[in-house]
């Protein structure tokens, strides 16, 4: 899988999830701190990461910040682009299950190596539901997509 990374810190957790996800066999597209050269700013490698997502050049995105909450924030704001905070493996399941979650964004502050491996775990198995009441909460989140978009 295409997976587009972004912090805005070159911390432990950050090159330690880069290092994860290629072990896991994906191939890694790098922003922010991680990339030399890139702009580290939240807002702008986190919607660099999105756009990725968005553009069908990454099949998913993780973004990274001290909270996670900006770089949510500006993933959410490129259209086509679900993004959930996830501090633990419970809410990264229920992302990708019911909200068919395409942006997994984390805090460096909050997450350890051993929550790190937990997360991904339950991010990469999960899959979105199939259930009609999923199905149509995640059209309607695509129609306010497409509505934002309107002129």
């Amino acid at each position: 899988m295409r997976i587009a990374v972004s912090s805005d810190m070159d911390e432990p957790v950050a090159r330690l999830l880069v290092e994860e996800l290629r072990a896991r066999g994906h191939e890694v597209r790098a922003h922010g701190a991680l990339s030399p050269g890139a702009d580290p700013r939240w807002a702008v490698c986190s919607e660099r990461a999105a756009r990725d997502v968005a553009a069908g050049e990454a099949d998913q995105a993780v973004v990274c910040c001290w909270t996670g909450t900006g770089a949510s924030i500006a993933a959410n704001k490129v259209p086509g682009v679900r993004a959930a905070l996830c501090t633990d493996a419970y809410t990264a399941d229920g992302a990708r299950r019911w909200n068919d979650a395409n942006v997994l964004a984390l805090s460096l502050r909050l997450t350890s190596a051993p929550l790190l491996r937990e997360i991904l775990d339950a991010w990469f198995a999960g899959g979105a539901s199939t259930d009609a009441e999923d199905l149509g909460n995640v059209d309607h989140v695509e129609r306010l997509d497409r509505g934002r978009a309107a002129p």
